[in-house]
């Protein structure tokens, strides 16, 4: 079951008062071709060199619903061999006091080719991030509201061949394109003075002077911090297969409906083609050293345990006995049955059809390559479903471009922006408005918004019933999970909340991108509904 999203912390103070692992996948490429490269290439020689800081303005959840329009500026991304190091200024724009918890998703940084994810190491014994704080026991800060609130933020170091990683979190949307700078040692920060301006026992900022650089003490993680990247998993589903990525291994599920004929374990005329793409899939995408492949059968949760027994380890033995013809003698193959014991979807609600043909499949799991192939054609072979479509990574864009579609559902307004394609994913963006002149709680991901008979797992979360289509395939892609435990799952979009009164709120979903040729996508949006034509950027 996803969980929800840990909250970050941001304190605030107004005058006189108190106040907030995983393995690197670039499997079965489809590359740009030359003239596309080349293309590609000229475009970002043109274009202007952005400089540091990079900086985007959200609007922030608060506990308190005093939620308030902050910027946030990246001025510094480098990273060792024993981690990588974020300096960011926060600046408060509107004015806030009291004692305030943020509810936005905490900050992430994503490499988009690879899917890994990077979270700020967290120090288990003061209970916060390590980097920057006012007090060591504390993760709260001093607001200085209207001036920087300069922080630094300490993540798992990235490999050096990786040049830029997109940021998301903290209600800022995605900020693609942040160089990093590999370096030997971090660049120092200057001595700490916030406590000769802030009052330790109040927190009053009354002292600091306008216009000053208010820098706070700050610790380093140890060198054997032990903290890995994690990794994003991800659902594309189609009519006759469906492909789960998690981490370094893949799962491709053929839908039984196609394979076999009601209650039968013969292959229908259409299975030969089907199993033929799932072998060209596999030898794309399986690593080099993988010798044994299980062939899983599973049915639904219709007849007795021991009629689905057999009748799911028939169906595996005879797809095992096809895809022996097609993968040739170099891999040994075993198969099982699990009968109905493994469901990916719910029975017996509105959807229950849909869900039982989902259930009913038969799927095999193998280690993927991480080196990623150098075939132009290699996003081209197999099933639909299994390819994987990398692209260069996003430059980084100060805005999210113009609104493509905006659709009311009672109170609540939902503003759709273009897609933008960042290495291997296509980052969504919209915005929530509340319409009334009351705090408004969205309804969202109830049933209306779930997919008939999608996995449970990617139907949940503020955005777990949005999905992508293509307008000429029949291929879904579901909203990117994290991986944060061994059977823990959230989905990579931004938490929504109560919306105040005419306030806009950014988030972000992520998902698999599609083939280089497909330009714009259809957006699913729940309850509010179906989104055509949206443009990919």
């Amino acid at each position: 079951m996803p969980r929800r999203s840990p909250l970050g912390a941001v304190s605030a103070l107004a005058s006189g008062g108190l106040l907030l692992s995983g393995c690197a996948v670039v499997d079965n490429l489809e590359r740009f071709s030359d003239d596309e490269q080349e293309q590609q290439q000229e475009e970002q020689e043109q274009a202007p060199e952005p400089e540091f800081p990079y900086v985007k303005q959200g609007r922030t959840f608060l506990d308190t619903g005093n939620d308030v329009l902050r910027e946030y500026g990246i001025e510094r991304l480098e990273s060792t061999d024993e981690y990588m190091v974020l300096d960011a200024y926060m600046t408060i724009l509107e004015p806030l006091s009291g004692s305030n918890t943020s509810l936005s998703a905490p900050p992430r940084l994503v490499d988009p080719e690879s899917g890994l994810v990077y979270e700020r190491i967290y120090n288990e014994e003061m209970e916060r991030s390590y980097g920057s704080y006012f007090e060591e026991d504390d993760s709260k800060f001093p607001i200085h509201e209207g001036s920087p609130r300069k922080i630094r933020r300490y993540f798992p170091p990235v490999p050096e061949d990786v040049d830029t990683l997109t940021f998301t979190g903290k209600g800022m949307g995605a900020m693609s394109g942040i160089p990093v700078d590999h370096v030997d040692e971090i660049t120092e920060l200057p001595e700490p003075n916030a406590h000769e301006y802030i009052n330790s026992f109040n927190w009053n900022t009354d002292d600091v002077p306008e216009g000053a650089d208010v820098h706070y003490p700050h610790d380093e993680p140890p060198a054997d911090h032990g903290v890995e990247p994690l990794s994003l998993e991800q659902f594309v589903d189609s009519e006759v297969a469906s492909t789960t990525r998690d981490g370094n291994e893949e799962t491709i599920a053929l839908n039984a409906d196609v394979m076999f004929e009601f209650d039968e374990s013969e292959l229908t005329d259409e299975a030969e083609e089907v199993v033929q793409q799932a072998a060209e899939s596999i030898k794309a995408n399986l690593a080099s050293d993988v010798e044994e492949i299980t062939i899983v059968g599973h049915t639904d949760g219709k007849g007795g345990d021991d009629y689905n027994q057999t009748l799911s380890e028939e169906r595996a033995e005879t797809v095992e006995e096809l895809l022996a013809d097609d993968l040739g003698s170099e891999f040994t193959l075993t198969t099982e049955g699990r009968g109905s014991e493994e469901p990916v979807a719910e029975e017996g609600g509105s959807d229950d059809e849909e869900a039982r043909a989902q259930n009913r499949r038969v799927e095999f799991s193998y280690e993927i390559n991480d080196s990623g192939g150098e075939s132009e054609d290699a996003g081209d072979v197999g099933l639909d479903a299994a390819q994987r479509h990398v692209a260069a990574p996003a430059e980084f864009n100060e805005d999210d471009g113009e609104v493509h579609e905006s659709v009311t559902k009672e109170d609540v307004r939902l503003d759709v922006y273009p897609l933008t394609r960042d290495g291997a994913y296509l980052i969504g963006t919209v915005v929530f408005r509340n319409t009334t002149e009351d705090p408004v709680e969205p309804e969202l991901g109830g049933a209306d918004a779930k997919i008939p008979g999608g996995p449970d797992q990617y139907s949940e979360g503020t955005l777990g019933g949005f999905v992508l289509s293509e307008p000429d395939s029949d291929v879904v892609r579901h909203v990117a999970q994290v991986k944060v435990g061994e059977e823990e799952y959230e989905g990579f979009a931004e938490e929504v909340h109560e919306l105040q009164p005419g306030e806009d709120y950014r988030t972000i979903a992520i998902f698999s991108a599609p083939p280089q040729d497909v330009s714009e996508m259809t957006l699913h949006a729940g309850e509010f509904g179906e989104i055509e034509g949206v443009p990919i950027r």
